[in-house]
């Protein structure tokens, strides 16, 4: 029996958690939060606890498979949310960059799951 390669799972895992940390950290300097400061904080101290998550899939994707799914989860909690907001137009446009890509990412955990062996 061949060893799968899992390459392609962790290189998703591990590049979607750099990611991540470098478009959330730079959230905490902004001089003036949105919305209410525990709402926004909370957000992003949230977010940044799932980054850790997804390094941790990366670096032993079959062990952690299971947790697949919730990182999925993860993505479409903001991106299905954002989208329906901004085609309302109750949120900015410029917000569509970040859910693509979040709907993106999902999309590319939904492939290394696939191709991970259970």
């Amino acid at each position: 029996m061949s060893v799968p390669d899992l390459k392609f799972p962790r290189w998703m895992f591990r590049g979607a958690a750099v990611y991540g940390v470098m478009s959330l950290v730079p959230l905490y300097v902004l001089p003036m939060p949105p919305v209410s400061p525990e709402t926004y904080y909370g957000f992003i101290g949230c977010a940044l606890v799932f980054q850790w998550l997804f390094w941790i899939i990366g670096g032993d994707p079959a062990k952690y498979r299971p947790l697949m799914l919730a990182a999925v989860a993860e993505k479409l909690v903001f991106s299905v949310p954002a989208l329906l907001l901004i085609f309302w137009g109750r949120t900015p446009a410029v917000v569509a960059l970040f859910a693509v890509m979040d709907v993106l990412l999902g999309t590319g955990f939904l492939i290394a799951r696939r191709i991970t062996p259970a």
